[in-house]
Order: C-alpha cells, then sequence, then structure tokens
C-alpha cells in the first residue's frame, strides 16, 4: 500500500537533487567536528573521511537530557540527567565477512549492533573529541565483563527505564496536554514509558504507530524522557569468546584520563559496576582436549575443540528474569547475581583486578602467550584454526603486561584495598600456592644458578606442565562455582596488591623471555626473526591419558600429561603490542630491526602482516587458503600497519613515523597504485608477495575499519597532543597544555600575516572551539610547549595567558566547550 505513495515522492520534480543535497549536507554536518587545515588539502578531507568512517562503526555520542542551562554545559558524569547515546553504531560489512548482518536501520535514533571489539576501538577517541560524555564507555564496557573474565560479543545501544509512574504520567500530560480529549493519548504513552525498557527510536516509533499527538517537538520529549530515566548497556552472547577483547580497556581508560585526569580515582574506586552473565561458558580441558586422526590419517593428534557451550544451568537461571506479559528478558537477566538474587557489583579496580587475575591464569605451558582457550582467536581472526592447535598469544600478554602495570601504577598512588569476589580471592589463593611450588622447584633452581641465557627445548619442562595444570584446574573451579556468587567478598590491602601484582609481573617477564629464546632465529632465516618478537605458539600435546568419555562424533577426550611448543614466523600484531610496553629507546631498535625484516614490503615501502607463510601447515586457519600477498596472507593490512604507525608517534618517534606516512598511509601514497579514493581504507593492500605484479599495492576490499581508529588516534597526537589536561604536582589543580607534533610541510604559509604568525595550522577541539597554531618560520613542531595563548570566549571576551599552561579555572572551562569561541597558540 506504500508503494504509490513512495513512487509519487520520488517521481517529484527535484527530489533526487533535495536528497543527495541533504545527504551532503548530513555528512558535512558530522564531520565538521574535526574540520581540519594544513598545507595538503587531501590530507584534510581524509582527516573528515576517517572521522566519518568510524562513526558509522563505532556510532556517533549525542548527549539527550539536555532541559536547563546546567545540563547544557555539564559532562554526563557531573549532571546523571544527562545520558549519552550513539547513532549509526553497527557491524561493518565487506564481501570478505558475508556473516556479518550489515544492517542500518531506517528507524528514528537508528544503531547498532556492532561487535565488542570493533565498538570499543572504534570508541576509544570519543572523550577527547567530545569531553562531555565523560567516562561512559570506560563504565560500559566495563559493565560487560564477566567472571570468566570474558565478554559478550554484540554491542547492542543502551536501553531505558522509568520505574516511577508519576514520573510517566508527568511527562504524558506535559506532551500531549491536559485536555480530557486526550486521556486516551496520555495513559497509552504513559504506558509505553513505564511497561519495560525502550530506546529512543523505538519509543517515537510506538508513539506513531498508536497516533500519539505531541504538544512538544520530538527532541523535547526525548531529552526529557533521557533525563528522568535510568540507562543499562545490553549485549548479546554467541559462539565463542575472543581472546583480545579485553585488550582495549585500558585504551578506553587512558583517553578518559588525557581529558579528566584528576577524576581518575573516582572512577576507580568509587563506582559500582555489575558483571556480565552469558550462557555460554568455556569446557575444561578434559570436555575440550579430542584425539582424532591426524590429516595423513596414520597417526593421531590431539586437537582443541569446541571450547565453549551454552550452559543449561545457565540459561535455566536466566529464564527466571522472563517478563511475564513481554515474554522477553528483563535487564537483569543478564547481570551476574548472588545467592541471595541479588546483582553483584564490584569497582571498577576490582574488576580490573579480576581481568588481570584470568589472565594471567591463562597463561599457556610455557608461560608465554595467553591460551586461546575460548574458541575464538585474538586480533587476527584468519588464525581461527589456532584454536584447535592449543594455540596461545603474545599480543595478549604483552596486553596483560600493560594492564598489570597499570593496577601496579594505581595501587601505589591511591593505597586503597581492592574488594573481590570471595571466589576470585580462592582463585588468586590458589595461583600463590602454585607460584610457591614453582619457585621451589628444580627448574627455578637451575634459572638462579645460571650463568648465561637458559637453554630451552620445545618440550615444556616438568615443573612448569605441574605449575600450568595446577593453575589450569584452580582456573576452571572458579569457573564452576561462579554461576553465580556466595555474595561474600574479601578485602585485599594495597599493600597485599602490590605484592601479588609484582609477583605476576615478575612471572609475565619471565615468560616473555622465553618466548624471545624460542621465537628468535637469527639473521640466517630468511625471514630475519633475531631481536624480533614472535606472536603465535601452538602446543602439542605429545603425551596423554583417556578420560573414558567421548565427544558427541565420537572422539575420545584426553588428559594431557607432556606438552611441546611449536612456533610461527613473523607477524607484525606481536611487535606492535611489545611497542606498548618499552620505552622510546627500545622501540628505536625495534624499529630498525622490522625494517630489514620480513615483515617490511620494500617494494610498496609498507609493513606486511605476516612475514612469509610458505610451508606452514593449513591448521593455521582460513589465511593458508589465500596466495601470498592477498588478504591476511602476507598482505599489507591496513588495521595493523596503522597500529604500528601509531605507536611510533606514541613513543615519540616523529621523523620516522613522518617518513613512514609518506610512503605507507593514506592519503599519501599513489593513488593510481592504490586504485580507488585515497581518502578511504580498505581491508588490505595487495603485498610484493601477491603472484600478479600488476595488482601490487592496489586497495580491496573498501570497509569500516578499525584503521580510522588509529588514524584519528594519530590526529590526536599530531594536533592535540598526548595529554591535554594533566595534574599540577605543585597545586594539584587540573591544567591544560596544547603540544602538537606536526611536521614544517603540514604548515601552511600566510605571506602576508605577521612575523610570528607566517605559518599555520588550524583545526577544531572538541567538535566546535576553532584552534589556531603560529609559527614565525618553517620548522618541525615535535613536543614544543607554546610561548603563549589566546582564548575567545563566546561573549566575544579575549583571555591572554603567557607561558606554556592554560590555568585551571580557564582549562575546565575550555573542557565543558560551550563558553569557547577559539584559542590562539604561539611556538
Amino acid at each position: 500500500t506504500d508503494v504509490p505513495v513512495f513512487s509519487r515522492r520520488i517521481n517529484q520534480l527535484g527530489f533526487p537533487q533535495y536528497k543527495l543535497a541533504r545527504a551532503r549536507e548530513l555528512v558535512a554536518q558530522i564531520t565538521s567536528g574535526v574540520e581540519t587545515v594544513t598545507s595538503n588539502e587531501l590530507f584534510d578531507k581524509h582527516v573528515q573521511q576517517m572521522y566519518l568512517d568510524n562513526s558509522l562503526r563505532g556510532g556517533i555520542p549525542v548527549l539527550l537530557g539536555e532541559i536547563d542551562d546546567r545540563s547544557r554545559s555539564e559532562s554526563a558524569d557531573d549532571d546523571d540527567r544527562i545520558k549519552v547515546y550513539h547513532l549509526f553504531s553497527r557491524v561493518h560489512g565487506d564481501l570478505e565477512r558475508d556473516y556479518n548482518n550489515f544492517v542500518l536501520e531506517p528507524t528514528y535514533f537508528s544503531q547498532g549492533p556492532g561487535n565488542f571489539r570493533d565498538v570499543a576501538q572504534n570508541r576509544r577517541n570519543d572523550v577527547v573529541i567530545n569531553p562531555r560524555i565523560g567516562s561512559f564507555n570506560v563504565k560500559l564496557f566495563l559493565s560487560f565483563l564477566q567472571a570468566d573474565g570474558y565478554n559478550p560479543l554484540s554491542v547492542e545501544a543502551v536501553v531505558f527505564t522509568i520505574e516511577d509512574k508519576a514520573q510517566c504520567e508527568r511527562i504524558s500530560t506535559t506532551v500531549v496536554g491536559h485536555a480530557d480529549g486526550h486521556r486516551a493519548q496520555r495513559e497509552a504513552l504513559a504506558l509505553i514509558l513505564c511497561d519495560g525498557p525502550f530506546r529512543p527510536g523505538q519509543l517515537m516509533s510506538m508513539i506513531e504507530e498508536q497516533n500519539i499527538i505531541l504538544l512538544t517537538s520530538p527532541s523535547e520529549l526525548i531529552d526529557d524522557v533521557a533525563a528522568t530515566a535510568e540507562i543499562s548497556p545490553m549485549a548479546v552472547t554467541k559462539d565463542g569468546f575472543w581472546a583480545d577483547h579485553w585488550t582495549y580497556y585500558i585504551d578506553l581508560v587512558n583517553s578518559f584520563l588525557q581529558i579528566y585526569p584528576e577524576k581518575e580515582e573516582s572512577l576507580l574506586y568509587d563506582q559500582m559496576l555489575p558483571y556480565f552473565f552469558s550462557p555460554r561458558i568455556v569446557r575444561p580441558r578434559a570436555e575440550k582436549y579430542v584425539l582424532s586422526t591426524s590429516f595423513d590419517g596414520f597417526g593421531h593428534h590431539v586437537r582443541q575443540l569446541d571450547p565453549s557451550y551454552e550452559s543449561p544451568s545457565r540459561v535455566k537461571k536466566m529464564k527466571q528474569f522472563i517478563n511475564n506479559s513481554s515474554g522477553w528478558f528483563e535487564i537483569k537477566a543478564n547481570y551476574q547475581h548472588d545467592v541471595a538474587g541479588n546483582v553483584f557489583k564490584s569497582t571498577p579496580i576490582a574488576k580490573l583486578f579480576l581481568l588481570a587475575t584470568l589472565k594471567f591464569s591463562t597463561r599457556d605451558p610455557y608461560g608465554m602467550g595467553i591460551e586461546y582457550e575460548g574458541g575464538k582467536p585474538g586480533w587476527n581472526d584468519a588464525m581461527n584454526g589456532l584454536v584447535g592447535m592449543v594455540g596461545s598469544g603474545l599480543p595478549e600478554t604483552y596486553e596483560l603486561k600493560v594492564l598489570l602495570n597499570y593496577i601496579q601504577k594505581v595501587n601505589d598512588k591511591y593505597q586503597r584495598p581492592v574488594t573481590v569476589p570471595k571466589e576470585l580471592a580462592s582463585l588468586i589463593g590458589n595461583i600463590s600456592d602454585a607460584l610457591d611450588l614453582l619457585e621451589m622447584s628444580d627448574y627455578a633452581k637451575s634459572l638462579k644458578n645460571a650463568t648465561n641465557t637458559p637453554t630451552l627445548t620445545s618440550t615444556v619442562p616438568s615443573d612448569l606442565f605441574q605449575y600450568w595444570d595446577s593453575v589450569a584446574t584452580a582456573r576452571e573451579y572458579y569457573r564452576e562455582v561462579t554461576n553465580v556468587f556466595s555474595g561474600k567478598t574479601h578485602e585485599f590491602s594495597s599493600t597485599s596488591v602490590a605484592k601479588i601484582i609484582e609477583r605476576w609481573i615478575e612471572q609475565v617477564n619471565m615468560g616473555i623471555e622465553r618466548a624471545m629464546i624460542l621465537g628468535n632465529h637469527g639473521y640466517n632465516k630468511a625471514d630475519m626473526k633475531s631481536g624480533i618478537t614472535p606472536t603465535y605458539f601452538s602446543f602439542n600435546i605429545t603425551k596423554w591419558e583417556l578420560t573414558g568419555k567421548k565427544n558427541p562424533d565420537g572422539h575420545p577426550f584426553v588428559r594431557a600429561k607432556k606438552i611441546a611448543v611449536g612456533e610461527f614466523p613473523l607477524f607484525l600484531e606481536g611487535v606492535v603490542r611489545m611497542m606498548k610496553t618499552i620505552d622510546k629507546d627500545e622501540v628505536q631498535s625495534v624499529y630498525e630491526k622490522v625494517k630489514a625484516s620480513g615483515l617490511r614490503d620494500k617494494g610498496l615501502g609498507m609493513y606486511t602482516l605476516s612475514s612469509s607463510l610458505v610451508g606452514q601447515s593449513y591448521d593455521m586457519g582460513r589465511m593458508m587458503a589465500f596466495s601470498p600477498g592477498w588478504l591476511e596472507n602476507q598482505s599489507v593490512w591496513m588495521h595493523m600497519s596503522y597500529k604500528y604507525y601509531l605507536e611510533l608517534i606514541r613513543k615519540g618517534l616523529y621523523t620516522e613515523f613522518f617518513d613512514e606516512m609518506k610512503s605507507g598511509m593514506l592519503p599519501f601514497i599513489n593513488d593510481e597504485t592504490y586504485g580507488r579514493s585515497l581518502l578511504e581504507c580498505s581491508s588490505f593492500i595487495a603485498s610484493s608477495a601477491f603472484v600478479d605484479p600488476s595488482m601490487r599495492g592496489k586497495g580491496f576490499l573498501a570497509r569500516l575499519s578499525g584503521s580510522t581508529a588509529e588514524f584519528l588516534s594519530m590526529w590526536v597526537l599530531m594536533m592535540i597532543g598526548p595529554n591535554p589536561f594533566f595534574m599540577n604536582n605543585e597545586t594539584g589543580l587540573v591544567e591544560m597544555q596544547l603540544v602538537p607534533a606536526l611536521p614544517s610541510w603540514l604548515f601552511r604559509e600566510d605571506p602576508s600575516a605577521g612575523r610570528n604568525e607566517k605559518f599555520v595550522v588550524q583545526y577544531k577541539l572538541f567538535t566546535s572551539i576553532n584552534v589556531v597554531y603560529y609559527i614565525s618560520e618553517s620548522r618541525d613542531l615535535f613536543g614544543v610547549r607554546p610561548m603563549r595563548y589566546e582564548i575567545g570566549l563566546r561573549d566575544g571576551s579575549r583571555i591572554k595567558v603567557d607561558g606554556p599552561t592554560i590555568p585551571s579555572d580557564l582549562a575546565t572551562n575550555i573542557r565543558r566547550v560551550v563558553f569557547i569561541d577559539f584559542i590562539h597558540a604561539w611556538y
């Protein structure tokens, strides 16, 4: 019935032109928040395109609930009426990933769902670009952390609930009116508002379906509803648990602290967050280590199969919270409870401590990588076969080191106790007992007495094996007893936390050293791995015993009794994650080695996802089905190479970063070779390893990706600097500084300007503040603080600041955004 109506509309004169103009207007509106003006117009447009693409995967945060002047100038942390809601966020779609449900709903406030990793990555810079969202993303994603250290796959839009019927009636009366003739509509709207969770788009659709006529604008209604409602995170678990998803928590914390350094203690110790409750659980080893015939048909090998499953007992527990009227799960079905039926909550620091415990207890038998025990690998999902190979990843170990170092830092800084579930305290105790035995073992004694680098064999030493088996058993028991928490807690003093973390960091470092010994093969090998960290390991169970049980396919389960490690060629991911844990000088050394290694595509001047995989087992995963240089098999995977470039500028290797930018990053590469618009990213660029020379250097599978998040992080460091807000150690007050990293060739020359303002770069700060940098002569501006500032207020007044930092009162007003028109800085 709607077809004739649509037909008449689209055939109206000027309709296509109007829709095209409106689409362009909308894109310009979205991207104006990162408007950048340098000497390179293509770079400036690329910034806006990357922000647009990033927004379509991570979402565009909007603030709802702005109902008065105070709410229009405060952050979501300072005014609980303000609610953060992300528009457009959803799963990316491309030909390679046809299993992704690529949907952009044609509804009001259209959103989601999106995969956890994708959304977490692409929201990394939300608070840096829009400070008023505060700690929303940190608390949202930490609420998804489960008791087992994993998280759900699919992140949904938050939902709104209003429990107070009087408030529902007040809102209904306000927007529908007092007249008796409007009574039915008032009651209908009040029922919608108080009848369970809803989203803004659903609310507007139900209002239209029931022909409710509003006396106010829809935006006024939504703001009133948002200011009154509570919001709850929503997510959906799917098959398996990805090994790397947790590694993005600290990124979100660090971004928040770039803007709100004074709120660290309050965020970590004074908030209470729930634990997500998943119907899926990781199987114990005795139910997933499977004996099967090897591929040649003559022998047998042990594989890790179907590592997670949907637990009937967990499903039953969730069904206790089905709403009888709607038939849907209530919000609390998604959260972990205690035996008394209460939703169990912990502080963010306690949840990070839990996360560190679970990941430390999941290190592989050699203590090197984090095991891929949950059914999914890490970031490189084309290594999907590594799960079956009882594999592990060193990237996750480096991230564990980052996490442990952060917990250690804040524990030393604030000296406050950490209260955790009693079950977690028991697991920590079991780990400590196992470490005691390991440190008294013959293996540990041999290390203490060694005068040279220890010689390691592929077979895991028996003492390390016993430690691994003991801790894995304790971890499996912990998961078994945490279908529901007892509700009892244990308080660790800051002194106890310090001792535990210090001991774990030492063990992690020892595991990394073993990985470097086992994975380092010297320059006599074709891929030149000397001094470059390995990324992945597999573990071959060489001795086992039958459990007496079989899987549904009839294959017997086994218990591992002896294990040997297997290695792989170089992958760039290990390098990238390692760089987060070392200082500038070490990064410089690693950079030189990587540049001389098989990870460098010398023909293109770029970096490949891996070195040559020729001769590797097809067990690894789908990457082995691709030709070298194509997709995840030794191509230039743009997201990972951008991660690499980001670490260069993070560590202050500015000259190297900008040299690499000119040969390996958009929009500076050759457009004819790239074969598409230099404004948009591709999944990958066919490398020099690809068989067809005409395809080398071309980009394929243009899609939304994490490349945009990495690029925006680079843009922030280039334009704003690493810590725009910081604590003055003498006064204890927050101050502001702008310390960009810009090469001379990005400054525009203005011949008509004064001597001190001849070279200029301009950009938007916090989506609306115009910032202009001036230098008197052409030079690089790498980590240099300004000589003075001039800040323009929206009332027309101007404030001059001498020196490199902006004082506290003015800094906090800049962070609130609404009062500031421009900032000029002279260097």
